[in-house]
């Protein structure tokens, strides 16, 4: 069974009288554990679909299932709770928390989300931290650290929850070359390590070469299949 199942879903957006189509018939299956990328220039519909699987906005028609969870049916607080259980995000801005420190940032889905107690969410955020190589860094605020260092916290962050899906946008696009690498390897072993699936939206080259499933879209539509597709996606 699929971890996430998307059947001709759609998505227009209303511009004053003018009706802007997002998402044209779109359809998809994601397995766990996959690492899955949409790809496509500035305007082709990538964020209009993560936000979806995000549970962020809604298909206009269609099925969407994430966790076999029909998500389009949710309410705004239903789906709330569904992001704070099953989900993790990761931008290319980072969205750290200025004031809070790297352990601070990483706490915070467990403290204000989750709200698990203090004993787990110290056990919890050492391990992610330790992970990715941030430990030594962790009362450092995000003013002190180099952008791969903020993108490693945020990693971090969107893993503490335990998500089966993590939805990552653009997340090197503020990065160079060699830490964009970085970035992606340590998200791989991420997903080797807990089984997390990732799903991307991006229009660099170098991150789509890392991929293992990539769909390209054009205008909304998903152009030729998807590339890369193991037997069990």
């Amino acid at each position: 069974m699929s971890l996430t199942s998307a059947e001709n879903i759609t998505k227009t957006y209303t511009m004053g009288e003018v009706q802007v189509p997002a998402i044209r018939g779109v359809s998809f299956q994601l397995q766990a554990g996959s690492f899955v990328s949409f790809v496509g220039p500035s305007g082709s519909g990538k964020t209009t679909l993560l936000n979806m699987l995000g549970c962020l906005d809604h298909p206009d028609s269609g099925r969407l299932t994430v966790l076999d969870t029909e998500v389009a049916g949710l309410s705004r607080r239903a789906a709330a709770a569904f992001r704070g259980r099953h989900l993790g995000f990761i931008f290319q801005d980072f969205n750290l928390v200025p004031v809070l420190t790297a352990y601070e940032n990483v706490e915070y889905p467990l403290l204000v989300v989750q709200r698990r107690p203090e004993a787990e969410r110290r056990q919890r955020v050492m391990e992610l931290l330790e992970a990715v190589g941030m430990a030594e860094h962790r009362d450092k605020r995000p003013g002190q650290l180099s952008g791969g260092q903020k993108q490693r916290v945020a990693v971090a962050r969107a893993l503490v929850t335990h998500p089966a899906l993590v939805l990552a946008d653009e997340p090197t696009a503020n990065l160079d070359s060699v830490t964009s690498q970085a970035i992606v390897e340590l998200m791989k072993r991420m997903r080797d390590t807990l089984g997390t699936t990732f799903v991307f939206s991006t229009h660099d080259t170098h991150l789509v070469e890392q991929i293992e499933t990539v769909y390209h879209l054009v205008d909304g539509r998903i152009q030729d299949g998807a590339e890369g597709v193991s037997s069990d996606a």
